[in-house]
């Protein structure tokens, strides 16, 4: 079989609008939820770290999407993303309104709802709840790079902070969230014309964020707090009771992480923990991202965050965060 045989399914809308209903998804977080995951451009295959005079991000295939996807070892897992025609693959069932920085951009989900031309966490979420559900899907990603929980995406009722500059209320960028949220709900039949007549369901939120805060003792040790008021506050303004959270660490060091980033993974795990919050039983899962790290040699770049640009691993943080808001979804 070859691979481009491996990418023969169809992903049509129409098969699936019994309901006439929509199945609608928040992503948000920061630089690593807007996407830095190489599609087309990888790694030069000679870098070494340290090396002088070799790009660290240049022409080649190591560690993007396309090598993964057309490598007999890894199509298995990626090839459903690349067509027989060798273009990428588009979902009529998964759409997406994306707000990646600066950028904002809507369609059928597809590559290309990351930082430039680039992917996020996005396109394995969106396959691994699209793949399970019957409704179509609606993804709202609301992320921007370098922002904090303590103080940009600062819950309401975590109170002001004597962070940052000045004293601050409520997070500017958990006001911009909730704004883009419910302007996109508003909009989704003028955005998306094949939705309409369907009614949105508000139907889960994923979160990938932390390194800002990671940075920083005292942000660091309030996280946990600033998290549960953020999952409570934002029920609360969606008007979803219990609505499915689920919550990706900042791993991007991989094992070996340390000092505040590892207090920072575990504060993330716990949220999830029913033992250590009762009150979110049932409804909330922390993904450990770490061990999706991609070792130097199978990274597009060696740039020390954004997960070195590694498709591999923008997708597995992505698969993750769907499989375990599917786990969420069947009880």
């Amino acid at each position: 079989m070859t691979v481009a045989a491996l990418a023969t399914t169809t992903y049509a809308l129409g098969t699936q609008a019994a309901s006439k209903r929509v199945k609608v998804f928040i992503l948000a977080g920061q630089s690593n939820m807007v996407g830095h995951g190489k599609v087309e451009m990888g790694r030069n295959p000679e870098y070494k770290k340290g090396s002088k005079g070799v790009s660290r991000e240049i022409k080649g295939g190591v560690g993007c999407l396309r090598s993964l996807a057309k490598d007999q070892k890894t199509a298995k897992t990626y090839g459903k993303f690349l067509g027989a025609d060798g273009k990428w693959v588009e979902r009529d069932d998964v759409l997406i309104y994306a707000t990646a920085g600066s950028k904002q951009a809507k369609g059928k989900l597809s590559i290309g709802y990351g930082a430039g031309s680039w992917f996020g966490p996005e396109l394995g979420f969106g396959f691994a709840v699209g793949d399970y559900l019957k409704e179509p899907v609606l993804i709202i990603k609301t992320s921007w790079g370098g922002k904090d929980l303590a103080v940009d995406f600062r819950p309401p009722s975590s109170g002001p902070t004597e962070l940052g500059k000045g004293k601050r209320k409520t997070g500017a960028y958990y006001k911009k969230m909730m704004g883009l949220i419910k302007q996109s709900l508003a909009n989704y039949e003028k955005d998306f014309p094949e939705l309409k007549g369907y009614k949105p369901e508000i139907a889960g939120f994923g979160w990938h964020q932390g390194w800002n805060d990671g940075c920083n003792k005292e942000a660091t040790a309030e996280y946990e707090k600033n998290m549960a008021n953020f999952i409570r506050d934002v029920r609360k303004d969606l008007g979803v009771k219990e609505l499915p959270f689920v919550i990706a660490n900042t791993g991007q060091n991989g094992l070996e992480t340390k000092g505040t980033f590892a207090t920072l993974c575990q504060a993330q795990m716990d949220m999830g923990d029913s033992k250590k919050h009762p009150e979110f039983k049932g409804t909330v899962l922390s993904i450990d991202t770490r061990p999706f790290k991609a070792t130097d040699e199978r990274s597009p770049s060696g740039f020390g965050f954004h997960w070195n640009h590694s498709g591999e691993s923008h997708f597995l943080v992505g698969d993750a965060l769907g499989k375990a808001m599917v786990k969420l979804l069947s009880k």
